[in-house]
């Protein structure tokens, strides 16, 4: 079996508050395969952006691994991160606040080569800036435009080509579609499929949005309050999901059929438990039906039930 381009080993990100130490990655592992797409899943502050920052040493990680190629990236000096950071990209979920405003779609794009140094003269910049708008489907007419005279899709566009400027193995996609229409959704999605297939590149993609992940991932790694409680192929987590949160989630998907609103939700009810200095035990038992005594004695590892299928859960 091949080595994943990149792995987590028992990652944590803490931060520290008034009230204690919040806990937004807790003992994290995961592994993503040159070439595929790990999707990351869950509600609103329960951990996605953070662990796609810290992978990224955006953040730095309070303990564990992050390796990549095998070698773990935390104990990397300032040079060797700096080139390292040439093969780890981002494309952030806002596409105008990302970019400066000041800048024109070419000063956007070529400040990249200036700061990595990567192509020296000004003809060699331009002539690049301009593939990759062609690359990402940004007409030349619109070099010299700045960010508030285009629309949210063009923007990301920007943002997709910024990303891919140095020819990266790895990228995190913190939600890039989450603010855009559903239709500019669609275009930016393929967009990165066929990137991916073109380039062979590795993505971490971060959404809430579960019709989303399904579309691009490989694999589905779901989070609640730091923790990852699922982890399994896409196909296999639309088909049999295991973890009551996970249930719960797929539940909430939206069908567009007549008869759809008589069919059965799981309704989560119950305080979300804060996420600052936990006590043992599973983070979703305060919420969960199936909660037993069991689920707050000890913390719940990830184990495999099946092939390739994780979980979280004392039910299984």
């Amino acid at each position: 079996m091949s080595q994943p381009l990149i792995q987590t080993k028992n990652l944590k990100k803490y931060f520290n508050t008034s009230k204690g130490l919040l806990h937004a990655v807790d003992n994290v592992n995961l592994s993503i395969n040159k070439g595929k797409t790990l999707g990351v899943v869950g509600e609103s502050g329960c951990g996605k952006s953070t662990l796609g920052r810290v992978v990224l040493r955006l953040l730095d990680a309070t303990e564990g691994e992050v390796l990549y190629k095998g070698d773990n990236i935390l104990e990397y000096g300032k040079k060797d991160m700096k080139e390292l950071k040439k093969k780890l990209q981002i494309i952030f979920q806002d596409p105008y606040a990302s970019l400066n405003p000041r800048m024109t779609v070419a000063q956007i794009i070529e400040e990249v080569f200036i700061v990595n140094k990567g192509i020296i003269s000004k003809k060699q910049m331009r002539n690049r800036t301009k593939e990759l708008m062609e690359t990402v489907g940004l007409a030349n007419r619109l070099i010299n435009a700045y960010p508030h005279e285009l629309d949210g899709g063009r923007r990301q566009r920007i943002g997709v080509a910024r990303a891919l400027a140095l020819e990266p193995d790895f990228i995190v996609c913190d939600e890039p579609v989450s603010a855009l229409d559903v239709s500019i959704q669609a275009q930016i999605l393929n967009l990165m499929m066929d990137l991916q297939e073109e380039k062979n590149l590795t993505y971490m993609f971060i959404t809430h949005d579960l019709s989303v992940v399904k579309h691009i991932s490989n694999e589905i790694a779901v989070m609640y309050l730091g923790q990852c409680v699922e982890k399994v192929s896409s196909d296999e987590l639309f088909q049999n999901p295991l973890h009551p949160y996970t249930k719960a989630l797929l539940s909430a998907i939206p069908i567009p059929e007549l008869g759809a609103k008589n069919r059965k939700r799981d309704i989560i009810e119950g305080e979300i438990t804060s996420p600052i200095n936990p006590k043992p035990g599973c983070r979703f038992s305060a919420r969960c039906k199936y909660s037993t005594s069991k689920c707050s004695a000890n913390d719940i590892p990830l184990k495999e039930v099946s092939k390739g299928h994780y979980v979280a859960c004392v039910l299984y």
